[in-house]
């Protein structure tokens, strides 16, 4: 029966609907080394709510760019093309994120606020480690979440169940795992696998709950595993799933955090949710 069950939710990745046409091109554009800010900003133009999200970004107290930003172009100039094309990826993410996501208790826009701040976290975790930056670590942050959308209408249909087992005090991923035979973390790992997303990124979003577990330990498994927890201990994005979480000991150990850098993270987490507050109005 649970094995059924699986097979009926892995049969819906095939046919869930990817990012918009205008999104998947201008992602495609952002990994060409060619590519300038005219053309993503003409990409964008056909897409005004990815422009919008984009701009809101931008100009939200986060960057504190002290004139508000109107184009694509002044966005690089403000703060730089690399920033510009992450945001655009989360404005991207958005496009798919942005609605009410059934089972979890996350009315719209909630799980795109959970998305961004992980991946910000990410960011933060980055530069107080001292690890060099990277693309795929604040990539797969964005998309951890991302098998909510495809596990969500099962989870519903199971939610009294699954609320039992979680009553036994384990986490809400593993009582999803215990009652249709996978969890949401799996199901987005398998969601990036068959978007042709590298191993490693496919792995961090498999792993994000449970870093230990994964076949093989990596710092981007780790670095999204703690800046997920973080959210969550602080109240961003939690829904149904509640606050039991805990950073796994073993992927702070081998990050080499201390807890006074967590608790300085998780502060400065709370102060960023802050500045990006007003985007998700």
């Amino acid at each position: 029966m649970k094995q059924d069950r699986k097979r009926e939710i892995i049969s819906r990745i095939k046919s869930f609907p990817s990012m918009s046409g205008i999104a998947a091109k201008a992602l495609k554009l952002l990994d060409d080394p060619d590519a300038n800010a005219a053309q993503v900003e003409q990409l964008l133009k056909q897409d005004p709510g990815l422009t919008a999200n984009l701009l809101k970004l931008t100009n939200s107290a986060y960057f504190g760019i002290p004139s508000k930003v109107g184009s694509v172009r002044h966005a690089v100039v403000m703060i730089g093309w690399k920033k510009v094309s992450k945001l655009v990826m989360a404005a991207c993410v958005n496009a798919i994120t942005n609605r009410q996501i059934v089972g979890y208790d996350l009315p719209p826009g909630v799980l795109w606020q959970h998305s961004v701040a992980v991946s910000v976290t990410a960011e933060g975790l980055m530069r107080e480690l001292k690890i060099a930056e990277s693309d795929e670590i604040f990539t797969a942050a964005l998309l951890h979440d991302l098998g909510k959308l495809i596990l969500g209408g099962f989870v519903e249909k199971e939610l009294d169940e699954i609320e039992k087992v979680a009553a036994r005090g384990i986490p809400f991923q593993m009582a999803e795992q215990e009652v249709l035979g996978t969890n949401h973390a799996e199901i987005g790992g398998l969601m990036l696998e068959s978007w042709s997303f590298p191993t490693e990124l496919v792995n961090a979003v498999r792993w994000h709950h449970d870093p230990d577990s994964a076949p093989q330990t990596g710092v981007m498994t780790d670095i999204v595993h703690v800046a997920n927890v973080l959210c969550l201990m602080i109240g961003i994005g939690i829904g149904v799933e509640g606050l039991h979480y805990e950073p796994s000991v073993s992927a702070t150990k081998r990050l080499g955090i201390k807890p006074t850098q967590l608790e300085l993270i998780a502060s400065q987490t709370l102060e960023w949710a802050n500045e990006l507050a007003g985007v998700f109005e």
